[in-house]
């Protein structure tokens, strides 16, 4: 919950490939105060079922500047398990199998007083991100 004095962060993912949230993923929030300033690892939380991580820490008086660090390869490598289940013919991975983008890193700057809600898309090639609501 955003003060006066300081800003709020919410996020949530949705797998764009299956049309649902991407449940389990993995996130950690950091912080700082100015651009030269030491990020500052405040902690994390999961995914819910419903893509949302309604508990990330509060961000400290006088930050400045957050990121989320999603861990989405764990994610991909068990989807890809469940899609080669449901369709044995089907390859689980156009490429080496590899997941292309293990993890997703979002920095942003933010003002007291303010919440940021910051959406993620993800598709396995691909992802995008914006300032929600």
């Amino acid at each position: 919950m955003s003060t006066s004095t300081t800003a709020s962060v919410s996020t949530h993912i949705l797998d764009t490939s299956v049309g649902r949230p991407a449940a389990g993923v993995a996130v950690h929030l950091s912080a700082r105060s100015g651009r030269a300033a030491d990020w500052r690892a405040l902690g994390g939380s999961v995914t819910d079922a419903d893509g949302r991580c309604k508990d990330l820490p509060a961000l400290p008086e006088g930050t400045t500047h957050v990121r989320l660090d999603f861990a989405v390869e764990p994610y991909f490598e068990e989807s890809a398990k469940k899609q080669a289940d449901a369709q044995q013919d089907a390859p689980a991975n156009r490429d080496s199998g590899a997941v292309f983008f293990p993890e997703v890193a979002i920095t942003f700057a933010v003002t007291p007083g303010e919440h940021y809600h910051v959406p993620l898309l993800l598709n396995p090639f691909g992802y995008s991100v914006y300032r929600g609501s």
